[in-house]
C-alpha cells in the first residue's frame, strides 16, 4: 500500500536522516529516490563539517549539529562515520583577506563560536607545511571532517532497518494537493503515493517539483569537481581551504581529497549526467599546490565531479512551505549542505511532526527573495540557470 504518515523525496543525507529520526518516534516513512541511495551531492563533497565562513541565518542548523549529533553519531548509527572535530584552517593571501576573516571572527563570536586570526609568524610555527605566499589565516578549532558516503548509508541502514520504506528508480513527477494540503506524489512510473506530510529533499530537481504546486525558488545547478591523491604520510588532521577557492582534508587512510570549481563548467548544464573536465583538476592542483608545496609531488589517481543546488544568495532553503500545508523542503544547499545535513533532517522530521524547530530557522524561508528585484538578473530554465 503506497500510504504512510512521511514521504521523503531524495534519499541524500538529509532525506536519510530525516527518516531515521521519525522512525525513532515511530512515524511511517516512505523515501522516493530517482536514482540511487546518496548518489548526489551526498556522496560527492569534500567532507567538511563546519560553523565557519557561514551565512549567519544558517549558523544555528550548523551549530546544533556540531553540538548535538556529530559527537556521537558513530556510536548511534553503530557505523564509524569518521567524525574529526580538528579545526579548519582558510589561507589568505593580502589584507583584503585579512579584513574578511576578521568580519568571520566577529560573526561567529556573536553566536558563541571561536575562530581566531593566525598572521605570519604563528602559521608557520603551527603549520609549517603552509608555504609563504600565506600571510593570513583565520582558524575554528570546533570545525571537522567527516566521511559523506559512510554517513548517508548510516542513516539509510538503520532507518531502513528501524523500518522506513526505500524506493530507488522512482523520480517523482509533481506534488498534488488535496483540499488545500499538500497529500500525493505522482512519479514517471505513473505510481501513486500519499502521505499526511511531505518532505522535499533532492537537490536541483525539487524545484520543478515545487512548480508543480505553484511554488518558484531562485536556484541553479553548478558542477563542482574533486581530486583524491594516492595515499601519503600524515600531514594534518584538520579541514583546510584557501581564498583561492580549494578546500580539503586527508583522510583516514593518507590520501587527499581536494575540491573546488573552476568558473568554466556552465558549459556542461545541457547534459544530465556529471562528468569531470579538464579544467578544474588542473586548478585545484595549481592552487593547492601554491598554499602547500608538499602536496605538489603526488599523483592524482582519480577525479569525480557533483551538481550543487545553489540559490540566487548561496545560502538553503529550508523549513516549511506556508501556502501549502504538509509540505516542507530542504533544496539549494548551496555547496555546503553535508555538514549540516543530519541536523537538516532531524529539523524537518520534528517539522513534519508538527513540532518546532530546536533553532530558528526563519530566515531560510524560501520567500525571502524579492522576486520582481531579482527577475532582470535570473535566467531561468529546465536544465540550469545562471547568476549575472
Amino acid at each position: 500500500m503506497n500510504t504512510s504518515d512521511v514521504l521523503i523525496i531524495g534519499a541524500g543525507v538529509v532525506g536519510c536522516a530525516a527518516a531515521y529520526y521519525l522512525r525513532k518516534n515511530g512515524v511511517s516513512v516512505t523515501v522516493l529516490e530517482s536514482d540511487m541511495i546518496g548518489n548526489g551531492g551526498s556522496s560527492r563533497n569534500g567532507g567538511g563539517v563546519r560553523i565557519s565562513g557561514r551565512d549567519p541565518r544558517e549558523l544555528g542548523i550548523c551549530a546544533y549539529g556540531v553540538k548535538n549529533i556529530w559527537p556521537t553519531l558513530s556510536e548511534e548509527l553503530g557505523i564509524d562515520v569518521e567524525y574529526r572535530q580538528k579545526g579548519y584552517l582558510v589561507c589568505g593571501y593580502d589584507d583584503s583577506h585579512k579584513r574578511l576573516i576578521k568580519d568571520r571572527i566577529n560573526t561567529a563570536a556573536k553566536f558563541g563560536i571561536k575562530m581566531e586570526l593566525k598572521e605570519e609568524e604563528e602559521i608557520r610555527s603551527l603549520y609549517p607545511y603552509v608555504s609563504e605566499h600565506v600571510t593570513c589565516a583565520g582558524w575554528t578549532p570546533s570545525d571537522g571532517v567527516a566521511n559523506p558516503l559512510k554517513t548517508t548509508l548510516g542513516y539509510y541502514i538503520r532507518a531502513r532497518e528501524n523500518g522506513a520504506r526505500f524506493i530507488t528508480g522512482e523520480k517523482v513527477l509533481c506534488i498534488e494537493k488535496i483540499k488545500g494540503r499538500a497529500r500525493k506524489v505522482i512519479t514517471e512510473s505513473g505510481n501513486v503515493y500519499e502521505a499526511e506530510s511531505i518532505i522535499l529533499a533532492c537537490g536541483y530537481g525539487g524545484r520543478k517539483i515545487l512548480n508543480s504546486v505553484g511554488i518558484e525558488v531562485l536556484m541553479q545547478k553548478k558542477l563542482e569537481e574533486v581530486i583524491v591523491t594516492e595515499p601519503a604520510p600524515r600531514l594534518f588532521d584538520h579541514m583546510i581551504g584557501g581564498m583561492s577557492g580549494f578546500y580539503g582534508q586527508q583522510t583516514e587512510h593518507g590520501s587527499f581529497v581536494l575540491g573546488s570549481s573552476c568558473g568554466r563548467e556552465t558549459y556542461l548544464f545541457n547534459k544530465s549526467n556529471t562528468v569531470s573536465t579538464y579544467s578544474a583538476p588542473s586548478f585545484i592542483c595549481d592552487s593547492i599546490g601554491v598554499d602547500i608545496p608538499a602536496l605538489k609531488k603526488l599523483k592524482v589517481i582519480r577525479t569525480w565531479s557533483g551538481w550543487i543546488d545553489r540559490s540566487y544568495d548561496a545560502v538553503p532553503i529550508i523549513g516549511n512551505i506556508e501556502e501549502v500545508p504538509g509540505l516542507f523542503v530542504s533544496i539549494a544547499s548551496s555547496g555546503h549542505g553535508f555538514g549540516p545535513g543530519p541536523a537538516v533532517g532531524f529539523i524537518l522530521s520534528e517539522l513534519a511532526q508538527g513540532r518546532p524547530s530546536p533553532v530558528d530557522i526563519s530566515k531560510l524561508h524560501y520567500d525571502r527573495f524579492d522576486y520582481v528585484k531579482y527577475q532582470d538578473r535570473y535566467f531561468v530554465s529546465d536544465v540550469g540557470g545562471s547568476f549575472s
